[in-house]
């Protein structure tokens, strides 16, 4: 059992589970009804989405220190209560069944999932 960190969109691999969608809108064009056929996601989890203003510092980020402040930024948003039993939630499932996260970003170094993949490790879940 594992959790599988992917960019939305690319084909899935066997046995990857259901996908969450950690991102902060849906794919643009694409119904709802075809979410799932079109590997995108299976359910939308946008609570795990870096905020709208710190998803604005990602998109901007260009030099090391931005970077940095985008990380920096949704890390500390992810230990609000409601956010941090999420985590441990998942991180706990991770033992028990086989699922997949991630966002549309093709860079995962440039990516919020990279540190989502960080936070769920810190919490002892099984990330391939």
């Amino acid at each position: 059992m594992t959790i599988r960190i992917v960019r939305l969109g690319t084909k899935r691999i066997p046995h990857e589970g259901l996908r969450i969608g950690t991102v902060r809108r849906p794919p643009r064009g694409v119904p709802k009804s075809e979410y799932s056929a079109q590997n995108w996601y299976d359910v939308w989890f946008p609570n795990l989405s870096p905020s709208p203003q710190t998803l604005k510092l990602g998109q901007a980020a260009t030099t090391p220190g931005e970077w940095k402040t985008f990380f920096r930024k949704y890390r500390a948003e992810m230990t609000t209560p409601e956010n941090s039993k999420t985590l441990d939630l998942l991180a706990a499932l991770s033992h028990e069944t086989n699922f997949s996260m991630g966002c549309y970003c093709a860079d995962e170094t440039h990516c919020h999932r990279s540190t989502l993949r960080a936070l769920l490790l810190e919490r002892g879940a099984k990330v391939e």
